[in-house]
């Protein structure tokens, strides 16, 4: 279930609310398990099993790890546990791409394909759910954190519906005391329910908006495909899913706030970064935390020399792109990053040249647009048209009517879009300090202005319907 889908925004949070803040204290862990697994189930269906057994898994191996006196025995155990989690995660996801890279071997060396895809429906989320798993008992191995008080309290940690199917990932012991006891306040509630609202207009309002420039332009054909439509089209799609997966954390952050929950922020205005090693510890920031904490420093880290720290970065940032998708495009859009990092680490190391803000910012911001490109694209071939057009290679003509498409909505709404995504942050803090937390007329005006948000997103709703978030297939 979306939470820009009419379903969600006027029954199911409703009511769930309702008998949440209904029952006592003591039921509330229950409630929200029961209430999380009908929320992945009316879309999940009978794959909600998987969510389940996660659950079950990880929860016993947590009990496991944590009484195990043995070294040897932990480790035996997480080892088996770590398989447990990632067995459904390479069945799910990454089958048919193995099937596919397999037959695609076979056809380089003049062979026919010999493996036929099967037809496995994935379960919405599994990325993330698995990445949390692995966290919880990876951090019991490790004595940062101790097993659950009881199935029921590590099952609401595990299935919180609020970041289930598309983060942030919440490690467990960023919100240990708060799935025991947490206390929820009026003011709790205002905040959660603005933030809430902020996350549904950056969505419906600025992210669907430019998805259907992005579709369109991205839809047309080689012969159609000008090298102003190709722009265009990247562009309008590198603020869409900025919009569209920071309006979703928005969302979560908010529902969250509302249960007494506080989830990490996710995005610190990524597309003011000044290089590509910036961007990451500003997009999609608890990802990049768990790829750094989980992997890249169990692999030496930057702690085994240099070409050591390379290939680390580069291992890291190629499953990076797998987790993302099991396609070619992913896996590319991985390997470009990786390696602009690692031509990013050895600048610093044998120069020492950082780059001037006036230099730096549009260079990064060019650079991550084009790898939007990979990541947009249904096929190696559809990336490599959309990158020949915007090296203005494109249709010299074509009988798409671009100037018709562009209307002056999708103009306003593109300029408020760059607008929002590159605005000094400072100044929005500033903003926010006279004016949003302590002034009461302030706090009037983002109520109202929060209302207008959700009566105007809901009309949209009514009059279009929604689109999924784009990371719910990851």
């Amino acid at each position: 279930m979306s939470f820009s889908s009419p379903g969600f925004i006027f029954a199911f949070m409703p009511l769930f609310f309702i008998c949440y803040f209904s029952v006592p204290a003591w039921l509330r862990n229950a409630v929200l398990v029961a209430a999380s697994l009908a929320f992945y189930s009316i879309e999940g269906g009978f794959v909600t099993a998987v969510l389940i057994a996660s659950i079950a898994v990880n929860y016993v191996f947590g009990e496991l790890i944590d009484r195990s006196v043995s070294h040897r025995w932990r480790l035996n155990v997480l080892a088996a546990g770590v398989v447990l989690n990632l067995a459904p995660l390479l069945y799910y996801k990454y089958w048919n791409f193995i099937l596919t890279v397999a037959n695609d071997a076979r056809g380089l060396v003049g062979e026919t394909a010999a493996f036929s895809l099967a037809e496995i429906v994935l379960p919405a989320g599994i990325s993330f759910f698995t990445f949390q798993g692995l966290s919880y008992i990876i951090d019991i191995y490790r004595r940062d954190i101790r097993p659950a008080p009881t199935i029921v309290d590590f099952g609401m940690y595990h299935t919180l519906f609020p970041q289930l199917v598309a983060g942030p990932i919440v490690r467990y012991r960023e919100v240990e005391r708060q799935i025991v006891t947490r206390d929820v306040g009026a003011r709790d509630v205002e905040l959660g329910i603005i933030r809430f609202c902020v996350g549904l207009a950056k969505k419906l309002v600025l992210a669907d908006s430019m998805g259907t420039v992005a579709d369109h332009m991205f839809g047309l054909a080689p012969d159609q495909l000008t090298t102003s439509a190709a722009w265009l089209g990247i562009l309008a799609y590198t603020l869409q899913i900025f919009f569209d997966f920071s309006g979703y954390s928005d969302m979560a952050i908010g529902l969250g706030r509302m249960l007494g929950f506080r989830f990490p922020e996710n995005f610190d205005q990524p597309y003011r970064s000044k290089s590509i090693t910036e961007f990451w510890r500003r997009w999609h920031m608890t990802l990049s935390r768990w790829f750094r904490d989980y992997l890249y420093i169990p692999l030496g880290g930057n702690r085994s020399g240099w070409l050591r720290t390379y290939l680390n970065l580069f291992i890291v940032f190629v499953l990076c792109g797998l987790w993302h998708g099991s396609a070619y495009t992913f896996l590319v859009w991985g390997i470009y990053h990786g390696s602009l990092l690692v031509i990013e680490r050895i600048n610093m190391r044998m120069f020492g040249l950082s780059l001037p803000s006036v230099v730096g910012w549009p260079l990064t911001l060019l650079l991550v647009v084009i790898g939007w490109v990979f990541f947009r694209a249904g096929t190696m071939a559809h990336a490599g048209t959309m990158l020949w057009a915007m090296a203005g290679f494109g249709a010299t003509s074509s009988v798409f009517d671009l100037a018709a498409f562009v209307t002056p909505d999708k103009v306003v709404f593109f300029l408020v879009a760059c607008v929002i995504a590159l605005w000094p942050k400072g100044t929005q803090i500033s903003f926010a300090g006279r004016w949003s937390e302590t002034a009461p007329l302030g706090r009037s005006l983002r109520q109202v202005g929060a209302l207008l948000l959700f009566v105007y997103s809901a009309a949209l709703v009514a009059a279009n319907g929604f689109n999924p978030f784009i990371y719910f297939r990851f």
